[in-house]
């Protein structure tokens, strides 16, 4: 019996506690080799190499479950693949804590010493709105990747000329910048907004490191600053005109847009632009209903949504020419491609949450018509098109 330990021994060679080898003994990952004569379980050499195995797989994430289910009990050729999808897991929680720990530090920012519990209701919408934003984002590097980046698309429709004066508002992480650096016109003076918590904390750390690799001229500043509130604006109007503003990606984040384009609008100078991209039909509805349309399916409950959509993006056009003589409407395209049919249905239950049990109960003809194409083709390519507003007084 030398060669046998207690579980206090086990435990200490391991060093954890009696009570999580009680733990382990109950959910089956670790049992007992012997028993001694008063029926204190014991352990061997064997056993204490599982623990450590344990205690290293909890160590990296690992739930017991997943410890029991997958890799206890489980083959060693299946330890690689396991590996693989903690790393994915473990990406997206730290994913998430960031956006949490960002959410939280932009709530600090926004109300020093006066917070209460409506203000952690808003950090919950704003942490779902960055993640949302940033889950489009991903979708579409992964499905673009053979077109020309998005904000050099962007970038180049925004005719850019030596010396003008921007206002980048909620500038964030600035891929418009970063992905344009030597294309930004000389001269160019450039004016970014956002609060701390943001990308825009890397962005400021960006430019500082990178401020000699700009062209000649070029000068960025950073302001944190809320821009619903009254302080960023005073900022903002004691640098005068501006030839162009940008407010990209930002009628979603803030509770007022409206405001914020009146304010734009008395800051912009003469044959300035705004650019905004705001309410709008989502593309994507024309490319599900010619696919229901092929699977022999009924998709007008599409046109009710593109309806609501339309009044929504008559409503905002409606709203900007209150503030601008002029709001002409462009669209910038790009290119979609597709391998998988379980992904384009799943994106289509997932654009329309109401139709889950018409969709699901009609899945098989869907997915046939989504992979015919597919075999017929080698992909499904579609080109979906964003509207940018861009204003003058």
């Amino acid at each position: 019996m030398n060669d046998k330990m207690t579980s206090g021994e086990i435990a200490k060679k391991a060093g954890v506690s009696q009570k999580a080898v009680r733990l382990y003994d109950e959910k089956g990952l670790l049992k007992p080799s012997d028993y001694s004569e008063g029926n204190y379980r014991l352990y061997d050499t064997a056993a204490l190499q599982v623990l450590e195995k344990i205690v290293a797989l909890k160590q990296i994430g690992f739930s017991l479950e997943e410890i029991r289910d997958n890799l206890i009990q489980g083959e060693a050729s299946n330890v690689e693949e396991a590996l693989k999808i903690q790393l994915k897991n473990m990406e997206d929680k730290k994913y998430r804590i960031e956006k949490v720990i960002a959410a939280i530090n932009r709530t600090f920012e926004r109300n020093t010493g006066n917070l209460d519990w409506d203000d952690v209701a808003e950090m919950v919408r704003t942490i779902n709105l960055d993640q949302a934003a940033d889950e489009r984002h991903w979708d579409a590097l992964k499905h673009t990747s053979q077109e020309e980046d998005w904000y050099v698309k962007i970038f180049k429709s925004l005719n850019l000329s030596p010396d003008m004066k921007i206002l980048d508002l909620g500038c964030g992480y600035a891929k418009l910048w970063r992905n344009n650096r030597d294309d930004i016109p000389k001269g160019s003076k450039i004016f970014g907004y956002d609060i701390h918590g943001s990308w825009a904390d890397d962005f400021e750390k960006y430019v500082s490191e990178n401020k000699n690799k700009f062209p000649k001229g070029v000068e960025i500043s950073l302001e944190f600053d809320d821009l619903e509130g009254e302080s960023a604006w005073k900022k903002i109007s004691g640098n005068k005109e501006y030839d162009l503003i940008i407010a990209h990606y930002l009628s979603y984040q803030v509770k007022d847009f409206e405001a914020l384009v009146e304010r734009s609008s008395k800051v912009l100078g003469k044959g300035g632009i705004f650019s905004c991209n705001a309410a709008s039909v989502n593309g994507w509805h024309a490319f599900n209903k010619e696919y229901l349309k092929k699977a022999g399916l009924n998709s007008s409950f599409i046109d009710e949504i593109v309806n609501e959509e339309q009044s929504g993006q008559d409503a905002c056009d409606e709203m900007l020419k209150k503030y601008f003589k002029k709001v002409d409407l462009i669209t910038l395209e790009n290119t979609w491609h597709f391998t998988e049919a379980e992904e384009l249905f799943d994106r289509m239950c997932a654009r329309y949450p109401g139709q889950q049990k018409f969709l699901n109960d009609n899945r098989k003809k869907i997915i046939k018509v989504f992979e015919d194409d597919i075999n017929n083709n080698g992909e499904i390519t579609y080109t979906y098109g964003s509207l940018f507003r861009r204003c003058s007084k």
